[in-house]
Formats: structure tokens, sequence, C-alpha cells
């Protein structure tokens, strides 16, 4: 019997709410930082799906391998990609897997190898589509196919899930290092392939004290696009941990003024824009310094890898503030080691 779903197949996505839904209709799991990816494997086939339906094999030969070796032959599951380095998840490393160069690819496979964490059964062992079964069956079933099948601390492994809420908010205590937040899933619902209807994503949102140590032009415009944040070391290093770019149209021209008069070198004397930064594209080189004077309280969801996830957002300027009190205890703490869960 051969595969009766086939690639590409839109993933169930979570829709984001502000605090964890309380119920016994609800199966609560952590939220890896990693890459979305649906593996289907059909005999010795193995195809890697992104979120995006995108193929994902070529950059990650060495969880294809693992899959290649399950004893089932034929299954859909969805996961995470993730690339633990040092005992903590790296999503930097997977960046680096992006790669066009096979033997680069090869290398870092190699050097750092990756995990499946595995959340959904989506076809079973004989082939055939779960995705109109309940989350509480398709559970079930992924629980005996990882017993058969995966391996404790393998490449391929099943990722945690509870209906005890006390565990949850425990999972949700941890969030800000391997974990991005929590997802919950309704028990009662089948997987909704490409919609947001029963599955949401909770995050928590915190605050640090950054100082500007540069800014970018927007795109082909002579106007301020993002501001660069750093934050200081132990030794006085002034080191770049991400950006904020949520202003309104209005604001820009009048920012532009401010943040060029203060422009002066170096700006970042510790990690600077384009430097050993792993996620540096061509533009991360073209950024102006400016004197480290303005301290701004940025909102931010995840720091891991010395910088923040994602883009932050200004919630005030703070003059009150000195910039060498802006340092990177406030953030690192947040890089907590959380693979003890799988």
């Amino acid at each position: 019997m051969s595969l009766s779903l086939k690639p590409p197949l839109p993933p169930m996505e979570a829709r984001s709410v502000d605090e964890i839904p309380v119920g016994d209709d609800w199966q609560y799991e952590p939220k890896w930082d990693g890459f979305r990816c649906i593996a289907f494997r059909d005999g010795e086939k193995v195809f890697l799906q992104s979120k995006a339906g995108q193929p994902l094999a070529r950059y990650f030969p060495d969880v294809v391998e693992r899959l290649q070796r399950i004893a089932a032959k034929r299954f859909v599951v969805d996961g995470e990609l993730a690339i633990p380095v040092g005992g903590v998840l790296s999503f930097d490393e997977l960046q680096l897997r992006l790669h066009p160069t096979a033997s680069r690819v090869q290398k870092l496979a190699i050097a750092h190898p990756a995990l499946l964490i595995v959340f959904d059964l989506l076809a079973d062992m004989s082939g055939k589509s779960l995705l109109r079964l309940p989350l509480r069956e398709r559970r079930k079933q992924l629980e005996v196919f990882s017993g058969k099948n995966l391996k404790a601390k393998g490449a391929i492994r099943l990722s945690p899930a509870t209906t005890d809420l006390a565990k949850a908010k425990k999972w949700f205590d941890k969030v800000g290092g391997n974990l991005d937040g929590v997802i919950a899933k309704q028990l009662d619902a089948p997987y909704a392939s490409g919609e947001r209807t029963a599955m949401v994503k909770v995050k928590q949102i915190r605050t640090a004290d950054c100082v500007v140590g540069g800014f970018r032009y927007a795109s082909g415009a002579h106007v301020l696009g993002s501001l660069l944040l750093g934050l200081y070391d132990d030794g006085g290093l002034l080191h770049h941990v991400g950006f904020t770019s949520a202003f309104k149209a209005s604001e820009r021209r009048g920012l532009t003024k401010k943040f060029e008069a203060l422009r002066k070198p170096p700006g970042f004397t510790g990690n600077a824009p384009g430097g050993p930064s792993r996620w540096s594209t061509e533009r991360t080189g073209e950024w102006e310094s400016v004197d480290p004077k303005i301290v701004v309280e940025v909102t931010y969801d995840h720091f891991t890898g010395g910088r923040f996830r994602h883009g932050t957002k200004i919630l005030r300027y703070r003059p009150d503030k000195s910039p060498r009190q802006c340092t990177m205890d406030q953030v690192e703490h947040r890089e907590g080691k959380s693979l003890a869960l799988l």
C-alpha cells in the first residue's frame, strides 16, 4: 500500500493568544525553536517538507538517513527540525544548513547532527491518512508508533504532550531558550491542514533596556528603517543583539534626523552587525554607527544565540537610565536548557 498523503501538505497552524487556554478539551505541548517539518516516508523514499511547502531533504541528509532506518516503511509525521549544540538548540546552526553546496551541508551535519522532534502522526504505518481522526486518537497512535520505531535520545524523538495545565505552565516558565512558547490543541479536533482553527500558541513577552548602537536606512529610501540594539558584557564591550523597526511612517523622518546627528564610530565595540553573527546577510554590513547614548526599553519574545530571535518593539525611551546599565544579565538567563523534556 502506498501513502495516501502526498507533499506538499499545508501544515496545521496556530493563532496567537495571550494566555494558555484552560479546560479538559486541550492538549499542551512545548513549542520548539526550530524549522517546522512534515516528513513523508514511502518505502525508501523520504521527503522533508517545510512550513511553506518547500523541500528540505537536501539540507538535512542526516535526518533523511535516520528516517530511512526506522522499521516502519510508510508514514507521515509532523514535527520540528532542531539542532542541539552544547545541550541547547541553536537556530544559528539551522540557518547555516540552508546552504547551496552539498559538501558544506554534509560537513555541518557531521559536526552538529539535527533532530526531528515529532508531535503528530498524519499517516499510519500502512500509509492510511489519519487527518480526520481527533487529536486524542492521533496522539495514541503516535505514541504506539514511537514505541515501535523511535529510540530514546535518538535523532527522531517524540515531543512530550500533556493535559495537565500545571505542567504546561512549568514549560511556559522555561520559555526563552530551547522553547519558543507553549502550543495548545483541541483534543477532539481533526488535523486542520492549512488552517488555524484548533490550535493556539502562547509566547511570553518580556522587556529589556537596550542601547542604540547604530541604524539602517530603509531599502531604497533615505529614511531610517531600523535601529540596531546593543547590550554591554562584563568587560564593557557593546554587542549587537537585535533590531527594532516598528515605527509609524510619520515618525521616521524625525528619527532619521535624530540619529543622523548622533553618527559616530565605532557604535558596537563587541559583536557588530555583519560580524560574527551567523544570521548575517549582505545588507547587514550596510549600517551607520552612532554614539551609544540613547537607551530604549523594548519588548521581545525570545532571546537565543546572543540575539533577539525576532524584531522588538520600543515601549519607551529611557533618558533616566545610563547606557552602561544596559547589560547582558537582563537576558542571559533566558538561554536555558530544556532538552531534558525530550
